[in-house]
């Protein structure tokens, strides 16, 4: 699995697939591993550097959200506390995400090494600005629906990581599953971490990191606009400009699907 980025703490990997990334945090406290993901090769050498620096720390798994893509480990690292949020813990249909891991893996020829379950959480996520801390090493979290109903923001200390999960992608404009009004609260709470916690690192859960706050802001606000944009041209009944869309994101095929999807949830959200 290639290495995005590394420095002393920290270690992103970013898959073949949708270039969702996988990031291991180390602190003298604990190893956390966030969202691992996707193939068995790719899976099996994040457990290998995993193993090869945990030392007997306590080891952490924390999951953005419930979207199967990065659910799909979870068993690969037995031992591990897990940490996500209340709504991830009451996701009404768990077994519809698992079966898109077992249609995935029958899809591709795909086994496992390990059994494909739904996450036992340890550690839930109920409120803003919840904190867990282990030894010096503390976790912050932000309720973020909007991609879909159970996602969280984190952030990470030491080193002042944003864990941003589905949001602030420079490789995809949002993909709304659950609420384009929720997305753009947890939108104003990724501005609001980056205004005032100034993180060191911004990681999204497809896409490249920054360590630039401009870049940072700057992601925030093309989001808000697609936002904006798609529902004034549905309210006015005008047609979105989608190729400007292609200008930016480099995959128009499958995109359209998802542009086209975000489409008529907004639309239902107006009643149109």
């Amino acid at each position: 699995m290639q290495i995005q980025y590394q420095s002393p703490g920290i270690c992103v990997f970013q898959s073949a697939l949708f270039q969702t990334t996988s990031t291991v945090i180390d602190t003298p406290d604990l190893v956390l591993i966030i969202d691992p993901n996707w193939l068995p090769e790719e899976v099996e050498n994040i457990r290998h550097y995993v193993y090869n620096i945990c030392k007997g720390r306590p080891l952490y798994l924390l999951f953005t959200h419930s979207d199967y893509d990065h659910i799909i480990a979870y068993n690969a690292f037995p031992g591990a506390r897990c940490i996500a949020s209340e709504a991830f813990v009451n996701n009404p249909d768990p077994e519809a995400t698992l079966q898109q891991i077992r249609d995935f893996d029958d899809e591709y020829y795909i086994r496992r090494d390990y059994a494909i379950d739904y996450p036992v959480i340890d550690v839930i996520v109920k409120e803003d600005e919840q904190i867990f801390q282990l030894g010096d090493t503390k976790l912050q979290f932000w309720l973020a629906p909007g991609h879909n109903p159970d996602g969280i923001f984190t952030l990470v200390e030491p080193g002042n990581f944003f864990i941003a999960g589905d949001y602030l992608s420079n490789v995809e404009f949002p993909y709304i599953y659950h609420s384009s009004t929720a997305y753009e609260s947890s939108l104003e709470k990724a501005d609001q971490i980056i205004m005032y916690q100034i993180p060191e690192l911004l990681i999204p859960g497809h896409g490249q990191v920054t360590d630039n706050p401009l870049d940072m802001h700057q992601r925030v606000l093309e989001s808000e606009i697609y936002i904006q944009e798609l529902r004034k041209h549905l309210q006015a009944g005008t047609e979105f400009p989608v190729g400007d869309l292609w200008e930016k994101y480099y995959f128009p095929k499958i995109m359209t699907k998802f542009h086209e999807e975000n489409v008529a949830l907004v639309l239902r959200e107006l009643g149109l």
